[in-house]
């Protein structure tokens, strides 16, 4: 079977959008999955957000510009699923966004997909206290090693603020692990 390409999905939806959107599924939905995943922590969670990613991108394929990339595109739709259910779950807990770290944190200390090294969790718990935009900002960039450029394409942020996010994120990272 050969390799889907992005250029292949280009060339499909303008001819046979079922068949792109199935390629799109196969090309990004592992990829979509887990950076949805480090955000919301929960298997059912990013479940959630990325059967909704893929109905946004579905109902708005037609209006894709081909001016970025198909996976920016896409990253965006996915980050932006992820932290509206994260401001869901605020709702529906009656807390803050910045008191879902600490339901976030339980339930990364409870999941198989964190049973690692201690380490391991104790960084995931460090990127669980950071704000959510800069959360995703550092997920983005050090686990999905996006460029400054495709994440500004992504959440519309200016490279220079990207740059600063993500300075304030691993300084507050390499504090909590100081500290813990």
């Amino acid at each position: 079977m050969s390799q889907i390409t992005e250029d292949d999905i280009r060339a499909a939806i303008a001819t046979d959008s079922e068949k792109a959107f199935r390629m799109i599924i196969e090309l990004y939905g592992r990829k979509l999955y887990w950076h949805i995943r480090r955000l919301v922590i929960t298997h059912d969670d990013a479940d959630d957000a990325l059967q909704n990613t893929f109905l946004n991108a579905w109902k708005n394929l037609g209006s894709f510009r081909s001016e970025s990339s198909l996976l920016t595109w896409l990253w965006s739709i996915a980050t932006n699923e992820a932290l509206n259910l994260l401001r869901k779950r605020a709702r529906e807990n009656s807390v803050s966004l910045d008191d879902v770290e600490g339901i976030l944190s339980s339930s990364a200390e409870g999941s198989s997909w964190f049973d690692g090294d201690a380490a391991t969790v104790k960084l995931q718990n460090a990127i669980l206290k950071l704000p959510d935009k800069q959360r995703a900002v550092f997920n983005m960039k050090y686990f999905d090693e996006m460029t400054y450029e495709d994440m500004s394409a992504v959440t519309g942020t200016s490279v220079g603020a990207l740059k600063a996010s993500y300075h304030h994120a691993v300084k507050k990272i390499e504090q909590f692990l100081e500290e813990n």
